[in-house]
């Protein structure tokens, strides 16, 4: 994408609108940048961005998760794609916060979901796609962040430290095609049901990584993380359970911490993410110690 191009005149050049069509942009992104356009016949949200490579996003893994999602009836629906450009229907409805999100309705309705995602979007999923293997994010973040000589350079070596006595800790997993992205904006709600939005980083990996994320991002407390556990897995959590997703879930806070760390250094959007980082950095810190006191 042309960064001199306005998202709003990006939007509106789409060849796909009826009539005459308005835009107008949507907060709330904190990695791409979304407009709102309005034509004679619908409502959609454009998505500006091109890949990422310091983040891992790759448009056509997008794309294809996306549809997969929509087929699946978790995600609304693609209408048009191109270079830079990623367009999908609107819902009309209320994006999470995360004090919703530990209301336990919606939090069975967001678990629900994702339970479903994993399920059933390998069913729908067409060509390659992408792994989302955590602890080799947290290691390309590092590498990024050395280049870019990030001021975060002097607590890398501990991070990547506590990084790989995690991973040992997870152990082997099983697969599933994840969203590994669970932040409550990407939760709507129509007043019927919930949605699941943005699959920027969707791929194949662990769904620990997604319940961790889940209950990271929406500070979930020790009695609804049991919770999840049980629903998820069918089962009361047994003592292995709990070692590996508690070391997932610090893992999916400190995903989040450094690449807050890697926006700071070459996102372009108005948004404080030093402010985000010290708050993922703190989460991280109170699941890391979460999982020593149960070794």
């Amino acid at each position: 994408m042309n960064d001199r191009i306005d998202p709003l005149t990006r939007a509106l050049a789409l060849p796909i609108w009826q009539g005459e069509a308005t835009a107008t942009p949507l907060g709330g992104g904190i990695t791409n940048l979304n407009v709102l356009v309005t034509d004679a016949i619908r409502r959609a949200v454009v998505r500006i961005g091109d890949d990422i490579p310091v983040h891992q996003i790759m448009r056509f893994n997008e794309l294809a998760a996306s549809r997969a999602a929509h087929a699946a009836g978790v995600s609304p629906g693609v209408i048009h794609h191109e270079p830079g450009a990623l367009v999908i229907d609107f819902v009309e409805g209320r994006t999470m916060t995360a004090k919703d999100l530990q209301d336990q309705d919606l939090l069975e309705q967001a678990l629900a979901l994702v339970m479903h995602a994993h399920r059933d979007i390998p069913r729908h999923l067409r060509g390659p796609a992408l792994t989302f293997w955590v602890f080799q994010v947290v290691r390309d973040y590092a590498a990024t962040l050395s280049e870019g000589r990030s001021h975060h350079l002097p607590i890398l070596p501990d991070l990547l430290s506590q990084a790989e006595a995690l991973e040992r800790a997870v152990g082997r997993i099983e697969m599933v095609f994840g969203h590994n992205d669970l932040l409550p904006g990407n939760f709507l709600h129509d007043g019927t049901r919930m949605w699941l939005i943005d699959w920027d980083y969707a791929g194949w990996g662990s769904p620990l990584f997604d319940l961790g994320g889940l209950a990271a991002n929406n500070g979930l407390d020790p009695a609804q993380e049991a919770w999840l556990l049980r629903a998820y897995f069918g089962a009361p959590p047994d003592a292995d359970l709990w070692r590996r997703y508690r070391a997932m879930k610090a893992a999916a806070a400190l995903r989040e911490a450094m690449w807050s760390m890697v926006q700071e250094i070459h996102s372009k959007l108005d948004f404080d993410y030093r402010a985000y980082t010290a708050d993922y950095l703190d989460t991280y810190r109170q699941a890391l110690a979460t999982t020593r006191q149960s070794t």
